[in-house]
């Protein structure tokens, strides 16, 4: 049985979008996870910890979408590597401003405040950027013009 290639249409196709929901349902365990134990036992502020978190967390989603769903769109060199630290440096951006904006706009100081609004709000508002940069910015396949949104 022969497979035909697809035609691009520039949209994402299952794959494509499982495979990127696979690597961040890791990606956020390893955020999450290390986001509580540095919130909680290791004592630190919320931003500093997320800021932690975010760090080993971007480490594992770069290296899990160029080793699956992207693995054949990847760019040889650091290129690849620097924007895809830039577009979720974007996305932490979103989930420090959610953060920052609960803990000390709104006076939500708790552990669970913090992760709802950091870990669980902003990773939701994050992860569109993120998924939208990755495909458009990162990971070019040939024959896909622009991103799924043009």
């Amino acid at each position: 049985m022969t497979t035909r290639p697809r035609r691009s249409t520039g949209l994402p196709d299952r794959r494509e979008l499982t495979g990127f929901a696979a690597v961040g349902l890791l990606a956020y365990a390893v955020d999450l996870a290390l986001f509580t134990y540095l919130r909680g036992p290791a004592g630190l502020d919320p931003l500093p910890a997320k800021s932690l978190s975010f760090l080993a967390a971007c480490t594992v989603a770069y290296a899990g979408n160029a080793l699956g769903p992207y693995r054949s769109a990847r760019a040889p060199g650091l290129r690849p590597y620097v924007v895809f630290f830039a577009v979720n440096l974007a996305g932490a951006a979103v989930q420090l401003l959610c953060l920052a904006v609960s803990h000390y706009g709104l006076g939500l100081t708790s552990q669970r405040a913090d992760t709802v609004s950091g870990a669980v709000i902003g990773m939701a508002l994050a992860t569109v950027l993120r998924f939208w940069g990755t495909r458009t910015w990162v990971f070019r396949a040939e024959g896909r013009v622009g991103s799924w949104t043009g």
